[in-house]
């Protein structure tokens, strides 16, 4: 797979970027209660960013972006709010259907779908169709839906276990690359980078197989408000940081 091309910022600046990028999109709701406007305002909001921010991705040389955009304890939130992300999340896949081929972005989903309706089931199901049509050198957008990192891990292992109930696997045979090759990412290398804006500094259940040696980087910057020049800021943190893999430098 060909290297990534250095590209300039929004200020001239050379930059490399990592090849996989992570985001978990938070701030959404505060970013409407500060402005008097119902949270459903602020998803909306926020699927506009995501569109800049995976547009900016691709052009500046990112090959893979995974955004968290509805974690498996979201449907605790109101009938109203969760409706309003799933009606977002149905109007982008309608819009990604058809531009997809036309600007080489190839688009994956991480999670149990099960609960998903089944009209969004299918839209993404045709977007994976796309996207197997598409060259593996593209742009991917990886969209973290009813998605977990316990639950990825848990249906992972029970894939496995399946395999070993009917005489496909050994329990012993088990290792790293081979439970790598059951979540949801298989074939996917790990974000370099993870970045979580609105202040929060954990996880919350974010990519925990992938990010084991993950750099993170916070902001107080609610999503909606995340831009380019954000980006950059995260990206110039990542290169600055001292990445040994438990191991020491000579």
């Amino acid at each position: 797979m060909a290297a990534i091309d250095t590209k300039n910022n929004q200020a001239g600046q050379a930059i490399k970027p990592p090849r996989h990028i992570a985001i978990i999109m938070d701030g959404n709701g505060r970013w409407a209660t500060k402005r008097g406007l119902p949270r459903t305002a602020g998803h909306k909001a926020g699927a506009e960013t995501f569109r800049k921010i995976a547009t900016y991705c691709k052009n500046i040389g990112v090959q893979y972006l995974t955004v968290y955009a509805f974690s498996t304890e979201n449907w605790k939130r109101s009938a109203d709010e969760v409706g309003a992300i799933m009606g977002l999340l149905k109007r982008y896949l309608l819009e990604a259907v058809d531009t997809m081929e036309r600007d080489h972005i190839r688009l994956h989903f991480f999670g149990d779908m099960t609960p998903i309706a089944p009209e969004l089931r299918a839209l993404a199901h045709e977007t994976d169709e796309i996207s197997a049509g598409l060259p593996e050198g593209d742009f991917q957008a990886n969209v973290c839906l009813n998605y977990g990192g316990r639950d990825e891990i848990l249906r992972a292992v029970r894939k496995f276990a399946a395999q070993c109930a009917a005489g496909e696997r050994k329990p012993e045979e088990l290792d790293e690359a081979m439970l790598s090759g059951l979540m949801d990412s298989a074939g996917i290398p790990d974000p370099e980078l993870i970045i979580r804006p609105s202040g929060e500094q954990r996880l919350s259940n974010f990519l925990l197989w992938q990010c084991a040696y993950s750099e993170f980087y916070y902001t107080d910057t609610l999503w909606p408000d995340f831009d380019e020049a954000e980006l950059d800021k995260a990206i110039a943190a990542y290169q600055s940081r001292d990445r040994r893999f438990g191991g020491v430098k000579k």
